[in-house]
């Protein structure tokens, strides 16, 4: 099943169950896909990009809590919460920094890296890899330290 399948399928189970603050969130992602779609002139997106997608959204809802506790306004940074909750349900599950620090390692035998020079080439190996189980500047900063 196609991660637009289960979204599908958890929009309908959203709306029988009555869960408004889901079901909201869930529009409003498919809502991005579909712009996402249009923009690239197609009718499917492979999962790579739709997970592309939710870490985009998540990162906006993250930004969004932030500026709400500094503006004193728990309730609405608590609302962004639980919509990251449903978003990151979409998201697969984060590598570990053991795991994380084996595939950039990895990455710089494959590429044949000697140094901070070919940093992209390594970046662009391990995010091919991790496939949206973590983040850029994490795996950035990790294939920075790695490199002499």
């Amino acid at each position: 099943m196609t991660l637009l399948e289960r979204l599908s399928q958890e929009l309908k189970a959203a709306m029988l169950s009555k869960d408004t603050e889901r079901l909201s969130t869930l529009r409003l992602l498919k809502s991005a896909i579909g712009y996402a779609q249009i923009e690239r002139e197609t009718d499917t997106l492979p999962d790579a990009e739709v997970f592309a997608i939710i870490h985009k959204e998540v990162k906006k809802r993250r930004e969004a809590v932030e500026q709400y506790e500094k503006g004193g306004r728990p309730e609405l940074a608590s609302k962004e919460k639980q919509e990251i909750l449903v978003l990151e349900s979409f998201l697969p599950r984060p590598l570990s920094a053991e795991a994380l620090e084996q595939l950039v390692r990895a990455a710089i035998q494959e590429t044949g890296a000697t140094g901070k020079k070919q940093m992209g080439q390594v970046i662009k190996a391990v995010q091919s890899k991790a496939a949206g189980r973590a983040e850029g500047k994490v795996i950035s900063e990790l294939v920075g330290k790695l490199l002499p």
